[in-house]
């Protein structure tokens, strides 16, 4: 398939945990962290595009800006569309230039979804589902946040029509990443998504499947329905 082949290598090939080595990521791939402080996109690179490799589904940026989101009024108010992408060049020529996680202020959240969904509970394609997690010490999601980028665009899970999005939240002592899934009482499709997650990123520490609903009327008092 032309996209995967393009987007390679998508998982970490070498045996080792991404949250401690640097991996090489691949040709497409060229640091965009010099943007000035405050802002996610570096406007001062553009990158030709001589051919165009379209992806399954086009997808969104969204941002939520902790310095906008701390005098927001309603949750989600500050929430905001950045850029939708349908190539994988739109990809790299987006990802190249903004700040990754480990750049981003603390109290970031920043999330690519698929296009026509928002990243929020309230969203109809969202309200039935749930989030798989994985928490990362701070500066560390980088690479496996691009690695998850990789494994949803390019298609890699088997249920892959399951998935909404995947979010990362910067905190001030460590970095969560969330894969957000359509339908969370189908546990098989649910369970797939959070192993094979898994073994893409070389996460070998147990992780927790939370209901939107459970973590709507409980909080941080939810429990996990699965674990993978």
């Amino acid at each position: 398939m032309a996209v995967e082949d393009t987007l390679k290598p998508n998982v970490p090939t070498e045996e080792s945990n991404p949250n401690s080595v640097d991996h090489s990521i691949d040709r497409y791939h060229e640091e965009g962290d010099d943007a000035e402080e405050g802002a996610i996109v570096d406007e001062s690179s553009k990158s030709a595009v001589p051919e165009s490799h379209p992806l399954e589904h086009s997808w969104t940026l969204w941002f939520d800006n902790p310095s906008v989101k701390s005098k927001q009024t309603t949750w989600g108010s500050s929430l905001r569309s950045v850029f939708t992408f349908s190539t994988v060049e739109e990809f790299w020529s987006l990802y190249n230039n903004i700040r990754h996680p480990s750049k981003l202020a603390n109290g970031a959240d920043l999330y690519y979804f698929k296009h026509n969904i928002e990243p929020k509970w309230e969203d109809p394609i969202c309200a039935n589902g749930g989030k798989w997690t994985m928490n990362f010490s701070r500066e560390k999601s980088d690479k496996p946040f691009l690695y998850t980028l990789l494994a949803l665009i390019g298609e890699q899970f088997d249920h892959g029509d399951e998935i909404c999005g995947v979010v990362v939240n910067v905190r001030a002592k460590q970095e969560r990443i969330s894969i957000w899934t359509k339908n969370s009482s189908n546990e098989a499709a649910q369970v797939s998504i959070g192993r094979q997650w898994k073994e893409f990123l070389d996460y070998n520490s147990s992780i927790g499947f939370i209901i939107h609903e459970d973590a709507k009327k409980l909080d941080r008092g939810a429990k996990s329905a699965y674990t993978a």
